[in-house]
């Protein structure tokens, strides 16, 4: 073999399956209660789901929340994609849209709401988008996955699933409403040893 020739790769091994549409399904209703609990009620509790995965989730969890509570819950989206810090770096994105409930978020509990929170970066730039539109009264961050390896101080208050992963590998969520398959979230790459 030649010094400069890359050794030889074999084929990466076939993604595994770590939540199937019922285990989704459970999550999420778990987490609708953990809010409706922790906040004694949904009154005063908005979700915004983090574009593109989380408005899905947001919208379902509202559902639960509203047949939970017997009122509805208010939904909106939260693009970030301007207040990243990591722009350079990463693949063009078009901007997505910010959509808020009339009511707004001044004085609200408002619940942001994310697919997979890894380095914490999506979730500051949530942050520092929501301060330019009001002043909720607490924000509180709910993730189907979180699967480690922070980048800054940032934690979710409600997780689904706590998956510790490689940073070699790749969680994927595939949503019905978004991708137009079972939801699902499986794991690929990384060393297979």
């Amino acid at each position: 073999m030649c010094p400069d020739t890359p050794p030889e790769v074999g084929p990466e091994p076939p993604a595994r399956e770590v939540l199937s549409t019922s285990d989704v399904a459970r999550a999420l209703r778990r987490i609708a209660h953990e809010v409706v609990e922790r906040n004694k009620g949904a009154q005063d509790v908005v979700l915004l789901g983090i574009p593109s995965r989380g408005v899905e989730l947001a919208q379902r969890l509202a559902a639960l929340m509203t047949e939970i509570e017997g009122a509805s819950v208010p939904v909106g989206s939260l693009d970030v994609t301007m207040y990243r810090d990591d722009l350079r770096g990463r693949p063009t994105r078009a901007p997505q849209q910010t959509t808020f409930p009339a009511a707004g978020v001044d004085d609200r509990i408002v619940v942001l709401v994310d697919d997979v929170l890894y380095s914490g970066r999506t979730v500051r730039a949530a942050l520092d988008a929501l301060s330019d539109y009001g002043r909720p009264r607490a924000v509180r961050l709910a993730v189907l996955v979180d699967r480690g390896h922070r980048e800054l101080p940032i934690r979710a208050d409600h997780v689904g699933k706590n998956l510790p992963t490689s940073q070699a590998e790749r969680v994927t969520v595939r949503l019905t409403g978004h991708d137009g398959v079972e939801d699902s979230v499986t794991i690929s790459g990384g060393d297979p040893r």
